[in-house]
């Protein structure tokens, strides 16, 4: 497992030439069908994983229940994940150029909520891409290039984005 992404940020496979994924739009929302009973007194949200092909192939993506794990709160407690709203990408043939997005709907503590990880293993073809990691919070906006925008000095988010920018500065000279 790398650095984890800040949540807006594209991550690249090297064993999928061209294909990137990223976790973005990490939202307050109610499920469009409805809350799950087994939810009840938690807090609702909505994050997106897109899968982008740059290559010159046309993949087989699979994103489904299982290949998505949500964490909430300094101790990483499992979030409620709502499979019965969720969209997930079952089988879809990426062409060069082209996205595809799943659509998760989770629930959690309201308070734990400004600590959320989430962690995709992407499998194209029949071949599994390595874990990814992404990191972020309910009420951090994405800014210009993913990067949290309006965050405050000592938000997690604003913490990873400011390691990663600094490893990829010493990376670099």
């Amino acid at each position: 497992m790398y650095e984890p992404n800040v949540v807006g940020d594209w991550q690249e496979y090297d064993e999928h030439a061209g294909l990137r994924v990223r976790v973005h739009r990490l939202e307050l929302s109610e499920p469009p069908r409805g809350r799950d009973d087994a939810a009840e007194g938690l807090t609702y949200f909505c994050l997106r994983v897109t899968v982008e092909n740059r290559g010159t192939l046309q993949p087989t993506i699979h994103l489904e229940d299982g290949q998505i794990d949500v964490r909430l709160g300094p101790d990483g407690e499992s979030a409620f994940i709502d499979w019965r709203n969720s969209q997930f990408i079952e089988g879809f043939d990426v062409y060069p150029l082209r996205r595809v997005t799943a659509v998760l709907y989770a629930a959690g503590p309201e308070a734990a909520l400004s600590h959320v990880d989430v962690q995709v293993q992407l499998r194209a073809d029949d071949d599994w891409a390595d874990r990814r990691l992404w990191t972020g919070g309910i009420g951090l906006q994405e800014g210009p290039g993913g990067a949290p925008a309006g965050a405050g000095r000592d938000s997690l988010a604003r913490q990873v984005s400011n390691f990663l920018r600094d490893q990829a500065e010493e990376g670099t000279a």
